[in-house]
């Protein structure tokens, strides 16, 4: 693919981000694919815009964009893409960094609306300089995901390290979100990665993943990702109900959708009991639990593993903590050869 075909607009979206912005934006600049790159202030109470705009290379490809309100990450993201032309678009978090060589690999070949590579996970005690950081040499091993896959790959597993493919951040084809009508969720704060993506393939995208790893992903434990709220999960739960509506779905598809609804729905029902109980006390959060079956079961179960785990920890059975490495990869890949 050329380079006029290959332009990309990075959607940078900050919320109090100074401390890392720059070298996310230095990562996004040292690609010459990167046509534009747009960096969404969503009111933050420190100075992630000034910082931003004295990251600017001079190229004339960076700009600033200052909400006076906090929006959330989808509506910043649907502002960036209304104000841009590039006809690719690739999202980076603010304290993330594009591997050198990332949209090289990537525009290899064009089969694809959406593509997306293995992202390094690097534990943020464990970081250092990430403009030095190098991609390790993995085969790309190419494949295109479809619904039943991408959705089962996004049902978390109690103390499995997490490892969601809504996690990742595919260059996305401007063309088919507008021929699709597309745009992220603005009322989801949580999930609104997969709720795209699955949208997307819901519509028929090519959904293409290279395993060769283009992405670096600093892991910190007081994330936004870490810290939603009850209310964020039902809507996400809500999100798998309004994706179940559309009729073109085979059934293997919205029976997988169906498991994953029912995975975050009971979460909320956990979550909701727990926020009941600390609010109203444990009689209110009694009855709320007894209300339904589909409360009961997941809340009981949840409870029990809590419980179950924290008589284990107090035992020495297990860790205290589940111990996080300093660098992992989203997902499993294998040593490129001297062909590839």
């Amino acid at each position: 693919m050329s380079n006029t075909q290959s332009r990309v607009c990075v959607i940078i979206a900050a919320r109090n981000a100074a401390r890392t912005i720059p070298a996310a934006i230095a990562s996004a600049l040292r690609e010459p694919e990167a046509a534009e790159v747009v960096v969404v202030d969503d009111a933050s109470t420190d100075d992630t815009a000034q910082v931003a705009r004295a990251a600017d290379d001079g190229s004339g490809r960076l700009s600033v964009m200052r909400l006076d309100i906090n929006k959330g990450p989808s509506f910043a993201r649907n502002a960036a893409i209304a104000g841009s032309t590039s006809p690719f678009i690739s999202i980076l978090d603010a304290d993330d960094f594009f591997l050198e060589g990332r949209f090289r690999r990537l525009f290899a070949s064009a089969d694809w609306d959406f593509a997306a590579d293995n992202i390094m996970l690097i534990r943020d005690d464990a970081a250092t300089d990430v403009s030095k950081v190098v991609a390790p040499p993995f085969s790309a091993d190419p494949e295109f995901l479809d619904l039943e896959r991408f959705v089962e790959g996004n049902i978390s597993r109690r103390r499995v390290q997490r490892g969601e493919l809504g996690f990742l951040k595919p260059v996305i084809s401007r063309a088919f979100l507008e021929r699709h009508g597309l745009r992220y969720d603005e009322s989801l704060r949580l999930g609104e990665d997969y709720e795209l993506y699955a949208r997307a393939v819901a519509r028929g995208a090519r959904f293409k993943v290279i395993r060769s790893c283009g992405y670096g992903a600093i892991v910190r434990a007081d994330s936004l990702s870490g810290r939603h709220r009850t209310l964020d999960l039902k809507r996400l739960a809500d999100a798998d109900l309004a994706l179940l509506k559309i009729d073109s779905l085979p059934e293997t598809s919205k029976a997988v959708l169906r498991k994953h609804e029912r995975h975050v729905r009971d979460k909320y029902r956990l979550r909701n009991f727990l926020d009941v109980k600390a609010e109203r006390g444990l009689a209110s959060a009694a009855a709320y639990a007894l209300a339904s079956q589909s409360n009961l079961i997941p809340i009981v179960r949840g409870v029990a593993a809590d419980k179950l785990e924290a008589l284990f920890r107090h035992a020495g059975l297990t860790s205290k903590r589940q111990k996080v490495p300093p660098m992992r990869f989203l997902m499993a890949a294998n040593a490129a050869t001297a062909e590839n």
